[in-house]
């Protein structure tokens, strides 16, 4: 980190708590000193056109990015604090309902549709990366492990992502698209019915066959974009 930075920061900010801390990633809820005002600041190794792309917008189901600077491979950020709890945390008191999944869904989906329309694939979507705020908005955080899709590269170089949500093709046999967060979306909705994996226990109905068609292995067999998952849910 740029110690200079680094002084801006302590001069203007107080540390609140650390949410992950790690060689390749340090988030913590710092305070603003002169109004009170929470925000999340962000050291990882990412891709920082990913956040400049943030940055440059503002969408309900997206945290704001205020400001980016990167440095020696090091990306830092200034992010929007959530108040509110993740779907993980909601799923340590008990199950959704379709209607829960349902709102869920279709919000991440609304940021989803944002991101890939600039060509970016989140890469984990899992429930701890998605939060229902104080106001009921589902807001899709933690972009470490996205990346801009090329179109032209025949596999992924690196896994990056979380085991048991990751597609196949995370896994350097294709390179990662769209339907590669779609692969994700399925199995957690199948985890928001049914607290486990789908290879343990498939949801079933008409949500089970929606599941069913996120998670094929071959990507040509799932939902084209998250158009046409939301237009089935």
């Amino acid at each position: 980190m740029n110690p200079e930075f680094n002084s801006i920061i302590a001069e203007q900010f107080e540390f609140v708590k650390s949410l992950t801390a790690r060689r390749d990633k340090t988030v913590n809820v710092i305070r603003h000193r002169a109004t009170g005002t929470r925000l999340v600041y962000l050291n990882v190794n990412a891709d920082p056109s990913v956040y400049a792309f943030l940055a440059d917008i503002s969408h309900p189901n997206l945290p704001r990015v205020y400001s980016v600077n990167y440095e020696s491979g090091r990306c830092e950020a200034f992010e929007e604090f959530i108040d509110g709890i993740t779907v993980g945390e909601v799923l340590e008191t008990g199950l959704y309902r379709e209607s829960g999944v349902r709102a869920v869904v279709t919000g991440v989906c609304s940021a989803l549709g944002t991101l890939h329309g600039a060509n970016i694939i989140h890469r984990d979507i899992k429930p701890e990366n998605v939060i229902v705020d104080s106001s009921g908005v589902v807001k899709l955080i933690d972009f470490d492990a996205a990346r801009i899709y090329k179109g032209y590269k025949p596999a992924d170089t690196i896994f990056t992502g979380t085991a048991g949500f990751a597609a196949p093709e995370q896994f350097s046999i294709s390179e990662s698209d769209a339907r590669t967060d779609i692969f994700a979306l399925g199995v957690m909705m199948n985890v928001m019915l049914t607290g486990e994996h789908p290879s343990k226990k498939l949801y079933g109905g008409r949500y089970g066959r929606i599941i069913e068609k996120c998670i094929c292995v071959d990507p040509n067999g799932r939902f084209r974009n998250v158009n046409e998952l939301v237009s089935s849910l």
